[in-house]
């Protein structure tokens, strides 16, 4: 039995990042714990791209088009939902999670959802750096082990 993993060495790796910039006190701190770890895996500064987007409904076109291009090995999307009194959180948090499935089956680029959806903004800040670890830094590790273990499996 073969068996295909990835590793965590990100060797001429291209990464792009969508970030939201609502809510931009989580979402700053889901950056930089994914850029922390993309740069401690071994990606290089110039072969990281980041996209600013005004919300998180609008992560899933950016990410389309960012992996349709063919220039980045993974897309990692960054932000926060966070519910509310209103139904707001109903309409974008599905949506956006299968938005973001889609764009990864379809293209065969790895399409890693690090987009907190929480009930509240203390649960947000908790994923985002603090008690639960960094949400950002995960996804990061997970986009690197996505894009080795594609290359495994493709030879």
């Amino acid at each position: 039995m073969k068996t295909h993993e990835g590793t965590l060495i990100a060797s001429d790796t291209r990464i792009a990042i969508v970030l939201s910039r609502f809510n931009s006190l989580i979402g700053d701190r889901l950056l930089e714990g994914a850029l922390d770890t993309l740069k401690r895996h071994g990606v290089a500064d110039d072969e990281i791209s980041l996209v600013r987007v005004p919300g998180a409904f609008e992560i899933p076109l950016a990410a389309s088009v960012l992996a349709n291009t063919g220039r980045y090995d993974a897309v990692i999307c960054l932000g926060a939902v966070i519910r509310g009194a209103t139904a707001h959180f109903d309409y974008v948090a599905g949506p956006l999670a299968s938005g973001l499935a889609s764009i990864a089956v379809d293209t065969g680029v790895p399409i890693l959802f690090g987009v907190l959806t929480t009930d509240t903004i203390e649960q947000a800040l908790e994923r985002a750096g603090t008690k639960a670890g960094n949400k950002g830094a995960d996804v990061a590790a997970a986009a690197i082990e996505m894009v080795n273990l594609l290359k495994t499996i493709r030879v």
